[in-house]
């Protein structure tokens, strides 16, 4: 072959350039076409997996803790010389005739301490009987507050025929709004009784129920959220004198206000049947005319319309 041969011909090299060259802006202009992926869009599917995720490991953990009724007064909440007075004097919430009932332990530990308005309960009589149940922390800071409602108790009682509808209002540290604790009358015999209840999250109200079990030996209950999903459980020891229960809610439900909700209810466990045979007599007293009815003002002030002129 000869040497002029060999060299490219100048025609054909500036004929792959320009095709090379319009391939190229053919392939730019392809590019500009097609849809550019969204980063924000990403974020948010990336967000999203990773909330189903915790949400998913939230239900898998639970958080325990374990309320035990003491026998005796004989306890380092109030056993020693001056010790109600001082007891006072950390909280007014601690009334002169408040009785610390249990206790309540964590991780091994107590953190918080339970009690009850021993005179109104104990010694009063008629609509002055009244259960007054309060939660406490270990160094005795006022953590929240159940009040037996008896003027609304008495009212669903008398509209259910008598069948023992008991009212509570639950005032949390946690909170601004009351939340109400209150059988169903809805219950048939050998049925399990329900308190329900809700709290106000971010302006959406949760609804949840304390089921009693249908195996129930030592006052179990299950806590049950507005989907049908068991997200907490009350389960009581057998052979105990004073009462022990083992309480647990499930992580995507922990919220200080229910887990305070869930103390108190555990302590009133303790004094249900008092509690609801209490109102079933006084419906009945006031039915037949043997007892003028009265409110307290310390329950009356709970029913004050917050809207009143100050």
């Amino acid at each position: 072959m000869t040497a002029s041969a060999q060299k490219k011909d100048p025609v054909e090299v500036e004929a792959k350039a320009a095709a090379a060259e319009a391939a190229t802006v053919a392939r730019d202009e392809v590019l500009e076409q097609e849809p550019k992926a969204d980063p924000s869009k990403d974020a948010v599917a990336k967000l999203e997996k990773t909330s189903k995720t915790a949400i998913k490991d939230a239900k898998k953990s639970w958080h325990d803790f374990n309320v035990d009724v003491w026998l005796t007064p004989f306890n380092s909440i109030e056993f020693g010389p001056w010790k109600r007075d001082r007891n006072r004097g950390k909280s007014r919430q601690f009334t002169t005739d408040m009785d610390v009932f249990a206790e309540i332990t964590e991780n091994g530990e107590r953190t918080g301490v339970l009690g009850y308005r021993k005179e109104i309960w104990k010694d009063a009589t008629g609509m002055d009987k009244r259960l007054v149940l309060k939660l406490f922390s270990d160094t005795l800071n006022w953590k929240a507050s159940m009040d037996m409602m008896l003027g609304r108790s008495v009212q669903q009682t008398l509209a259910a025929g008598g069948f023992p509808v008991t009212s509570f209002a639950i005032n949390t540290s946690e909170d601004d709004n009351l939340i109400c604790v209150e059988r169903s009358a809805d219950k048939w015999p050998l049925l399990p009784e329900n308190f329900s209840f809700f709290i106000i999250h971010d302006g959406e109200p949760r609804f949840y129920r304390f089921r009693r079990d249908y195996i129930n030996l030592g006052g179990d209950y299950t806590l049950i959220d507005q989907h049908g999903e068991h997200v907490g459980h009350i389960d009581g020891a057998i052979l105990t004198i004073g009462g022990r229960w083992r309480c647990k809610l499930r992580g995507d439900h922990i919220d200080q206000r229910l887990l305070q909700v869930m103390k108190l209810f555990t302590g009133m466990v303790s004094f249900n049947s008092q509690a609801r045979r209490h109102v079933k007599h006084i419906a009945r007293d006031i039915r037949d005319g043997r007892l003028k009815p009265t409110i307290q003002r310390q329950e009356a002030d709970l029913y004050m319309n917050p809207r009143r002129i100050r």
